[in-house]
């Protein structure tokens, strides 16, 4: 019994790190833009399909451009469609996100059919990794490694880059990063960008995990705003240690009671909002209250 609730916490950690990846773009897009975006999980989608589709034509070094593809659209829906609801009601963005994530889930049913695409690792990640009581598929600890690495990258970056500390000042001030004669506007779309590329990047991760089809925008989004919720609203620590529990908690209820193990992510918000209602680091931002 030890083994199998080590094998599943070591399963729980991969999938936890993947809401990781998905959570911190939706926190970025939040924190710096004020916006709720809902069609995070349609741009985790076009990250696989993406990945699907360059793998086919060029091969496997060509997937990273994945992320890419999926960051460059999700600038040009910020100038087209996100930047002419800065300031506005809340639910305004909420609105035309989900609106753009039914868009987009039909245009992925128009172009790659509504079908599901299998996807399999690369030849490489191929076979099974065992550590004591641990067995994991060579790929699961790629992602594992690789998510990480993405993370910290990520952290270098927002902590010794300019760029890097104008997003986070941004977050906090923009009036403020605005006044300094920093051109906010593209920064905004950047941060727009970034968010989802980091979306896109675990959607390109998670494809050979799972049958690639439209559906997986839905599958995605909801554990990207519980993770949001439980971390604390824009809180990067946050987003990375809810991320972890809410991996390790559904993998441990799909191993003990899989009739629960969908409703388990939710029962965790339930009772961490119950004693924490801002979340785990949240805190009072004044610009949104």
């Amino acid at each position: 019994m030890l083994d199998i609730i080590i094998s599943q916490l070591a399963n729980g950690l991969v999938l936890g790190f993947l809401y990781v990846l998905l959570a911190i773009g939706l926190s970025i897009i939040f924190g710096l833009l004020g916006v709720i975006n809902f069609a995070h999980g349609a741009f985790f989608a076009l990250g696989a399909y993406f990945a699907v589709s360059l793998y086919s034509t060029l091969g496997w070094w060509s997937v990273i451009l994945a992320p890419v593809l999926v960051g460059v659209v999700g600038m040009v829906c910020e100038r087209l469609l996100i930047r002419h609801l800065y300031g506005k009601d809340p639910l305004l963005s909420l609105i035309l996100t989900f609106a753009l994530s039914l868009f987009i889930t039909a245009l992925i049913r128009l172009f790659w059919g509504a079908g599901g695409i299998p996807f399999n690792a690369p030849p490489v990640f191929a076979g099974i990794f065992e550590f004591g009581a641990i067995f994991l598929t060579r790929y699961r600890v790629a992602v594992l490694v690789i998510t990480i690495l993405l993370l910290v990258g990520l952290w270098a970056f927002l902590t010794f880059t300019p760029y890097g500390r104008i997003l986070r000042a941004g977050s906090r001030d923009p009036e403020m990063v605005e006044m300094l004669g920093i051109n906010l506007p593209r920064v905004l779309t950047a941060a727009f960008g970034l968010g989802c590329l980091l979306a896109g990047a675990a959607g390109l991760l998670a494809a050979p995990l799972l049958t690639v089809t439209p559906d997986i925008a839905t599958v995605a989004i909801m554990p990207a705003f519980v993770i949001v919720t439980i971390g604390g609203l824009g809180s990067y620590p946050g987003a990375i240690v809810a991320g972890v529990l809410v991996g390790l908690v559904t993998a441990l209820t799909v191993q003990f009671a899989p009739e629960a193990s969908a409703a388990s992510m939710y029962v965790l918000m339930a009772l961490i909002l119950l004693v924490r209602p801002r979340g785990l680091f949240g805190e009072r931002w004044e610009r949104f209250e």
